[in-house]
């Protein structure tokens, strides 16, 4: 098990171990002694005790393995159903082509990001528990409070896309048992609200595990469930394939004229589902946003950046390989007319069960995945209001619940109160704009160049001192300028599909 609380730890008073049960003394916990050298930094001796880190907060205990599940919990996430419909719109040459260069890019940038987690050395410097204090520590003035609205929009954004993407899974199970009923008499159309608050209640749940450190065994079942659907959706693909006994698709993706479910493409709407396609590679691969809280879980020795640098590799090889199967064979399976959502392009009731078995895991693995990259929000308000409020029980205060066979739970009403609130302001405007393909383009658009590239280049430059003008400096900013217009371009196909979908809209009032 992972310990307690990150920003509840225990206090050491004269050798003597303090256990507070309330938030007021995490905000005792500020400054951070430096260790002098990388020997007392890896020495466990050297620093306190045994059971706790160089700065005085319960030892972390994650490993290779938990940072590469919260990793692949976070990578391949909803966006992998989008994959196939992606690379229809750029077509066989430069649809695998940039899913590959993207992995490259957030392999590039997170390996950067690592050693930023400390600030001055990598080994001793002090720890920076989020990726907004690692852009203060690094950058400070007006670019930390930048990082801090683009992070915390583009999570809040990735829980409304999550609790679309998990609706129309569970309305698929539905359909799908309701179709093999009726035998397909019954086009079965439903309303997406109720799945969107079933999910949304089972997410007030979860979202009171108390911090980022106790999600770890979530992360793992969401990791597996992440592995199962899309192992599903790459066997249909194939099977599809050997049943027509070619492959669709062509070179340069989706042709003028084709007729969609949309209406027939025009030259103008193949320049917006290209831009849009860009957007939703790149929402595939957002991770970065929570990289340094996942870095933060893991221990030492060997030092927190050799890990994760680990982890990262690993896991952006996994899932890249795992993207390029899912949407080639997608693409390949269903050619120009490629579904947003690949599982739901298979027809509903044949083979059903299978179907059935893949929705659910996408279902639970965005249950995880949502609690995955909610955390470092939840963490960043309920700290802001404990230093605002540091004497309101309200804020601070903790009440143990014991709960059977599960030990004790402490409760805090601030937590409980503000969680909720966020789950139904997500689930709310879930039911207002539930346009899967849109969201998760502009999602991707809005996160990828200011999260995934220049905040880890410019933190990066500082950290290693690295000359203005230099050959290594120009080459990251070349990157750096060259991501940035993709994301304008990304942003803009995005925005413009979301204003086609608005046309035939009508509020809370959305079918299947």
């Amino acid at each position: 098990m992972l310990p307690r609380s990150r920003t509840m730890p225990s206090r050491i008073n004269h050798g003597v171990i303090e256990e507070r049960h309330d938030i007021r003394h995490y905000l005792q916990v500020e400054v951070q002694p430096k260790a002098q050298n990388e020997s007392e930094a890896m020495d466990p001796q050297a620093n306190h005790s045994k059971c706790f880190d160089d700065d005085g907060r319960l030892k972390r205990t994650g490993t290779f393995w938990t940072a590469t599940s919260h990793i692949i919990t976070a990578v391949i996430g909803s966006g992998v159903l989008s994959l196939a419909w992606a690379i229809a719109q750029l077509g066989w040459v430069a649809g695998p082509t940039v899913l590959v260069l993207f992995a490259f890019v957030n392999l590039y940038t997170s390996n950067l990001l690592t050693e930023c987690y400390r600030s001055g050395d990598p080994i001793t410097g002090q720890r920076n528990y989020t990726y907004m204090e690692a852009v203060k520590a690094h950058l400070g003035g007006w670019k930390v409070k930048l990082c801090g609205w683009i992070q915390y929009l583009n999570l809040f954004g990735v829980a409304v896309g999550y609790t679309i993407a998990a609706s129309v899974s569970m309305m698929a199970i539905k359909r799908a048992n309701c179709l093999h009923k009726s035998g397909g008499t019954d086009p079965c159309h439903m309303s997406s609200n109720g799945y969107m608050i079933s999910f949304g209640i089972a997410e007030v749940i979860f979202s009171q595990i108390p911090d980022f450190s106790h999600v770890w065994w979530l992360s793992i079942v969401a990791a597996i469930m992440s592995f199962t659907y899309s192992a599903v959706g790459l066997a249909l693909g194939i099977g599809k394939v050997a049943e027509h006994g070619k492959i669709d698709g062509s070179l340069l993706g989706i042709s003028i004229g084709t007729v969609t479910h949309a209406g027939t493409v025009t030259g103008m709407q193949k320049i917006w589902r290209t831009l849009q396609a860009l957007g939703a590679i790149a929402f595939a691969y957002s991770y970065s946003i929570i990289l340094i809280e996942i870095q933060d879980t893991v221990k030492s020795p060997p030092a927190e950046y050799k890990t994760m640098k680990k982890a990262t590799l690993f896991s952006i090889t996994v899932t890249t390989v795992f993207y390029l199967f899912c949407g080639c064979m997608g693409y390949a399976a269903f050619g120009d007319l490629a579904p947003g959502n690949l599982l739901t392009g298979f027809g509903f009731y044949n083979p059903y069960w299978l179907l059935d078995i893949a929705n659910l895991a996408i279902v639970v693995h965005l249950v995880g995945a949502y609690q995955v990259f909610c955390q470092p929000l939840f963490a960043f308000v309920e700290k802001w209001c404990a230093q605002k409020w540091p004497k309101s029980d309200l804020v601070t205060a903790e009440y143990d619940i014991p709960i059977p066979f599960g030990g004790v739970y402490q409760l805090n009403l601030f937590r409980l109160a503000w969680r909720t609130i966020f789950v139904v302001m997500t689930t709310v405007i879930a039911m207002l704009m539930p346009f899967f393909n849109d969201v998760v383009g502009f999602l991707g658009a809005m996160g990828f160049w200011p999260l995934t590239v220049y905040f880890p280049v410019e933190m990066y430059i500082s950290q290693k001192k690295i000359g203005r003008g230099t050959t290594r400096w120009l080459a990251l900013q070349i990157i750096s300028v060259a991501c940035f217009f993709v994301t304008v371009a990304a942003a803009v196909g995005s925005v413009a599909g979301v204003v086609l979908d608005l046309k035939t809209y009508k509020p809370f009032k959305t079918s299947y």
